[in-house]
C-alpha cells in the first residue's frame, strides 16, 4: 500500500525541484516565492511520463490539472493573491492551468496526507500507527486511481531515481534541445546556425529585468491605480496595467500625469473610456519607439514555416510549433509577449472600449500592432498580419508546453538518469536505423544495378566510344 505514497511523494518532490519559483507581479502587487499554474502542470506531466509504466496515450493535460487540483486540495500548495482569501475562508478553489494564476508551497512536507506525531497518537502502538498509515495510503491510492494513474506500481519503479539528481542547467538544456528537434520536425528550416545562436540567447532589454520590473515601478504602478480610483479594475484596464510593468519610468509618469488631470469620479462610461484611451495611447507609443520587435528578425525561417502551416490550414501543427518556439525564447521576452498578447486579445473584443469609430477593434489591433510583434522586410505584410492574428487568437494556449515535448523530454531525462546513451532512442525519425545484413543486401543490389547499367551503355549502338567512356 505504500507504493502509491511513493508516487505521491515523488510528484511533490518533482514540483519542489523543477517549478520556476520567483517573485511575480499580479494585479499591481508583488508576490514572492511563487510559480504559475501552467508550469506546475508541465512538471507533473513530465514526471508522470518519466515513469516507465505510463505512456503518452495514458496522460493528457486535463489529467495533469486534476493531479494539481488534488495537490492543492491537500494543502501541498495554495493559490496566491485574491484567491487565497477565498481559499482560507473554506470555499472551494479551482486550480487554473494558466500563466497568470500564481501558487505558493504551503510547506516542504512530502507526506501531507500522513498523520504527524502529536499528543494523541504518541501513545498508539506500532500496529495502530501502521494501520493509520495504511488507511492514509489507501486514500492516496484511490486518489491516483481516480485520475487513471495506476497506483499498483511495479517493484522497480523509476521514481526511486528522481530528476533532482540532475542539475537545473542539464534539465534546461534537455528542454531546449528537445524543443528545437521537435520544431524541426514540424517546419522546414534551411539553416540551423542562426536558430541555435539567436533563439536561445537572452535578449538584452533593460526594462525586461525582474529588478526593474518589481522595484523601480512599484510606487508608480500604485500611483496609477490610485489615480484611477476604481474599486476593482476590469479586464481591459487590468491587462493594460500589466503591460506597463515592462515600461521605463517615464511612461508610467506620463500615465500618472494624464490621469491626475481627469475627474476622480469614474461612475460614467465616458470617464472610464478616457482612462482606457490614455493607457492604450501610452502602450502604442512605447512599442512604436522600440527599434526591435519582440520576435527576433533572425528567426525568419521559423516564422515563415509557421505561417506556411497556417496558410495550409494545419492550425494544430502551427500552434505546437509556436509553443515550441516560445519555449526557446528568453523568459523575460516570453513573459512580455504574453502580457501584450493578452491585452491585445481583450482590446480586440467587440464589447470592449471602441478604439476607432470607422473600424472594428480587431482590425485596428492587427494593423497597428503587427510591427511591434513581428517586423521583417523580407516578409509580406499580409503574412505578418496573419501570424499576429493567430498569436492573438491563441494567446491562452501559446505558453503551455505541448504534450509531445513533455514526453520526449521525460524520455531523455530518464535515459540520462539510467546512464544510457540518450541518442540511441531519441523518438525522432529523421533517419531509420538498419541492420548490418540489410546494409550488405542494399550494397549488393546497388552493385548489380550499376553493372547492368554499364552493360546497357556498352551495348548501345547509338553511342560513340568517347561518349560511352564518359557515361561509364
Amino acid at each position: 500500500p505504500f507504493q502509491a505514497t511513493q508516487l505521491w511523494n515523488s510528484i511533490i518532490r518533482a514540483l519542489h525541484n523543477q517549478v520556476e519559483i520567483k517573485r511575480r507581479r499580479q494585479h499591481l502587487k508583488t508576490y514572492r516565492n511563487c510559480f504559475t499554474g501552467s508550469n506546475a502542470v508541465d512538471v507533473v506531466l513530465s514526471h508522470l511520463m518519466q515513469s516507465m509504466y505510463l505512456s503518452c496515450n495514458d496522460i493528457s493535460r486535463l489529467k495533469g490539472v486534476r493531479v494539481c487540483q488534488a495537490l492543492m486540495d491537500h494543502k501541498v500548495f495554495e493559490p496566491v493573491g485574491a484567491k487565497l482569501s477565498l481559499f482560507k475562508n473554506g470555499k472551494e478553489t479551482e486550480f487554473e492551468d494558466t500563466d497568470t494564476s500564481l501558487y505558493r508551497f504551503v510547506n516542504s512536507s512530502l507526506d501531507p496526507l500522513l498523520p504527524r506525531k502529536n499528543k494523541d497518537n504518541e501513545s498508539l502502538s506500532p500496529e495502530q500507527i501502521c494501520k493509520q498509515k495504511t488507511k492514509q495510503c489507501s486514500k492516496i491510492e484511490e486518489l491516483l486511481q481516480s485520475i487513471h494513474v495506476h497506483a499498483s506500481l511495479p517493484p522497480k519503479i523509476m521514481v526511486n531515481e528522481p530528476t533532482h539528481l540532475l542539475s537545473k542547467g542539464v534539465i534546461e538544456d534537455v528542454w531546449k534541445q528537445q524543443a528545437l528537434l521537435r520544431l524541426l520536425q514540424l517546419i522546414d528550416v534551411p539553416l540551423l546556425e542562426d536558430i541555435l545562436v539567436s533563439s536561445v540567447k537572452t535578449k538584452s532589454d533593460s526594462f525586461g529585468k525582474e529588478e526593474d520590473m518589481i522595484i523601480s515601478n512599484t510606487f508608480l504602478d500604485r500611483e496609477v491605480t490610485c489615480s484611477l480610483n476604481l474599486p476593482e479594475l476590469d479586464r481591459w484596464l487590468c491587462a493594460a496595467v500589466e503591460c506597463l510593468e515592462y515600461f521605463p519610468d517615464q511612461f508610467l509618469v506620463m500615465v500618472s500625469q494624464h490621469s491626475q488631470q481627469l475627474p476622480e469620479s469614474t461612475n460614467n462610461p465616458s470617464s472610464l473610456n478616457t482612462y482606457k484611451k490614455i493607457l492604450f495611447d501610452v502602450i502604442m507609443k512605447y512599442y512604436s519607439q522600440k527599434k526591435d520587435s519582440l520576435l527576433s528578425t533572425q528567426d525568419f525561417d521559423i516564422h515563415s514555416g509557421i505561417i506556411e502551416l497556417i496558410e495550409k490550414g494545419k492550425t494544430d501543427q502551427a500552434l505546437e510549433a509556436l509553443q515550441l518556439y516560445l519555449k526557446l525564447l528568453a523568459p523575460n521576452i516570453s513573459e512580455e509577449l504574453h502580457r501584450l498578447l493578452t491585452f491585445l486579445a481583450i482590446a480586440s473584443e467587440s464589447e470592449s472600449y471602441r478604439l476607432q469609430k470607422q473600424f472594428e477593434n480587431r482590425f485596428v489591433i492587427i494593423k497597428t500592432c503587427t510591427k511591434f510583434i513581428l517586423q521583417n522586410r523580407t516578409m509580406s505584410r499580409p503574412q505578418a498580419e496573419l501570424l499576429t492574428q493567430f498569436l492573438v487568437d491563441n494567446h491562452s494556449e501559446l505558453f503551455k508546453a505541448p504534450l509531445t515535448l513533455l514526453e520526449l523530454t521525460s524520455r531523455r531525462l530518464q535515459s540520462l538518469l539510467e546512464g544510457q546513451d540518450p541518442d540511441i532512442n531519441s523518438g525522432f525519425t529523421f533517419c531509420q536505423r538498419i541492420t548490418a545484413k540489410e546494409y550488405e543486401d542494399q550494397k549488393q543490389q546497388t552493385n548489380q544495378y550499376l553493372l547492368a547499367l554499364i552493360q546497357e551503355i556498352d551495348n548501345d549502338p547509338t553511342l560513340h566510344l568517347k561518349q560511352k567512356k564518359k557515361l561509364i
